[in-house]
């Protein structure tokens, strides 16, 4: 799509003004973090058998990528949360030996604090990543990791989001000692910032008048996928379904028209190849697929960073390109009908 490329946030609209502020939130996470020293630390006096992640929302898609990051850098199994066993069936879960990680923006959502009571009582080791650490999660954990990522008044999140992943990844850095994963970290603001001027409208310009959308990936990229489907379903009121790109190819696919865009994420790891297949099989079938990252990249994008970085920094254009598309349609993208800012569930 043709025009200049994105200028800076516009002041007053929140969750424009929020992605521009992600390099800056996120920095203090990269390198160095204390708490992130402290809590690995803490995780390295103890042994687990497994780990449980509980999140909802932007939250459980940081905890999709922060499955990745513990089951390769540590070898541990890790499981979703189904806090309804607790507070619907109350069946409290047996946790003796386990991680459990509560992921929360706000820790204000009743059935993650009593996810993380009961997992608690149950033998677990609790950690809290949360945005607000005086909330009822942070009270109700062992260890709290803030994300220190500042207010933020849009319905949508974005910076809270690229923080829990950013402190998920510094935590696995720290407490399994991958200097590598510690590295890319270190390089990421600068990439975050880079980022913030990529122009993903081609992409946008594809989601017009579609009935639905489809955002694929792997490995790391699939918490970050699953992310940006759910920011084109709250923000422009978009169908949108992120798969695995193995999962696509099964019953998915069908789906799939000239009418449904996808967006393939596609970081530079051992999973690059399956995607890079995907994209070509779906592109000679005729289909509209924008691709970041990789030979067959067709949006802007930066030289390969570390691969479990990447698909962290492709939130940021994504976002942007929701944000504009959202304005451009006469849409408030600060706050999507039907929705506020703190989901309290049961």
């Amino acid at each position: 799509m043709s025009g200049p490329p994105p200028g800076p946030a516009v002041p007053g609209r929140f969750m424009a003004r929020e992605i521009a502020e992600i390099p800056e939130v996120a920095a203090p996470l990269c390198a160095g973090w204390p708490e992130a020293a402290r809590a690995a630390a803490a995780l390295r006096a103890r042994s687990f058998s497994f780990a449980v992640i509980c999140g909802r929302g932007s939250s459980g898609h940081a905890g999709v990528h922060l499955r990745y990051l513990i089951e390769t850098r540590l070898g541990l199994p890790v499981s979703a949360s189904a806090p309804s066993v607790v507070t619907g069936y109350d069946r409290p879960p047996r946790m003796a030996g386990a991680l459990f990680v509560t992921i929360s923006q706000s820790g204000r959502s009743p059935d993650l604090v009593a996810a993380t009571r009961a997992a608690r009582a149950g033998g677990a080791l609790t950690l809290a990543l949360v945005n607000d650490t005086a909330s009822p999660a942070a009270q109700a954990a062992d260890l709290v990791l803030p994300i220190g990522a500042g207010p933020e008044r849009a319905v949508a999140a974005t910076k809270t989001v690229v923080n829990s992943l950013v402190a998920g990844a510094a935590l696995v850095a720290a407490w399994s000692g991958d200097a590598a994963l510690g590295q890319g970290l270190a390089a990421l603001p600068p990439r975050l910032s880079a980022a913030l001027a990529l122009d993903w409208r081609a992409w946008a310009a594809d989601l017009a008048g579609a009935p639905a959308a489809f955002v694929t990936g792997r490995g790391h990229g699939l918490g970050p996928v699953r992310e940006i489907a759910l920011k084109l379903a709250e923000t422009l009121r978009l169908p949108a379904l992120g798969y695995s790109a193995a999962e696509l190819r099964h019953g998915p696919r069908a789906a799939i028209s000239a009418a449904t865009p996808v967006l393939a994420l596609r970081q530079d790891d051992p999973l690059a190849e399956g995607i890079d297949a995907l994209v070509a099989d779906l592109r000679q079938a005729g289909l509209r697929v924008q691709a970041c990252g990789g030979p067959a990249g067709s949006l802007p994008w930066l030289a390969p960073g570390h691969s479990a970085c990447d698909p962290i920094a492709m939130l940021v254009p994504a976002y942007r390109a929701i944000e504009r598309e959202a304005r451009r349609r006469g849409l408030d993208p600060d706050a999507p009908a039907g929705l506020t800012k703190v989901t309290e569930t049961l």
